[in-house]
């Protein structure tokens, strides 16, 4: 016999993943801010960026809910507490969770679904998963080059954009202050991290 939505697990594990990329997108909004205040600028906006697909995708989860409008789900779950002053801790924390979310989460959650009979519940959850890798393959990259200190610099000649106004810089080091518009290097971010760029040969 067909399983009843209300009844379902896949209710609690659509609100269960509502609940974690509401917190996700507040994580990543105060982890911008800090990143901004330590003057990474351009890593804040890579935060500020993810925040914003994180609340695109606690929207989906919330849509398949909506036959249950007006009603209220009870859940249980662990939510991680990522507060650092170290801007590549920030990023090594968010890296961990979405690939938590990409391995485990969302993979359990999307078979439980399409056991259930609930074949577009389990699409949002696959496809939404393959989102988080990513997620965790940029934070993770980001972090790396902090530690190592190849962020601002390289031992072989490299591209960065100033996200303020979109000047490119080709050498081995950010310089202190953007030739073009004078905003900090904090400002500036690699060029295979800007966004838009596409294969533009600049």
């Amino acid at each position: 016999m067909a399983i009843q939505f209300k009844e379902s697990r896949t209710k609690e594990n659509l609100m269960r993943a509502f609940a974690g990329e509401s917190q996700a997108r507040n994580r990543y909004t105060i982890a911008a801010e800090k990143a901004k205040k330590m003057g990474y600028q351009a890593i804040s906006e890579v935060f500020a960026f993810t925040a914003d697909q994180e609340k695109a995708h606690a929207e989906r989860y919330y849509e398949l809910l909506q036959e249950l409008a007006g009603e209220n789900i009870e859940i249980e779950g662990s939510y991680p507490v990522d507060i650092s002053e170290d801007p590549a801790k920030l990023l090594e924390m968010a890296r961990h969770n979405e690939f938590e979310e990409y391995e485990h989460v969302y993979q359990e959650f999307g078979d439980a679904a399409r056991e259930e009979g609930f074949m577009e519940a389990a699409s949002a959850f696959y496809m939404i998963a393959e989102v988080e890798q990513m997620h965790g393959k940029r934070f993770g990259k980001l972090a790396e080059m902090l530690r190592s200190d190849t962020y601002y610099e390289s031992s072989e000649e490299a591209k960065w954009m100033c996200l303020n106004c979109g000047y490119i810089h080709t050498g081995k080091r950010v310089p202190e202050v953007c030739p073009s518009c004078r905003y900090p290097k904090g400002y500036f971010i690699p060029l295979s991290f800007a966004p838009f760029q596409g294969n533009i040969v600049c």
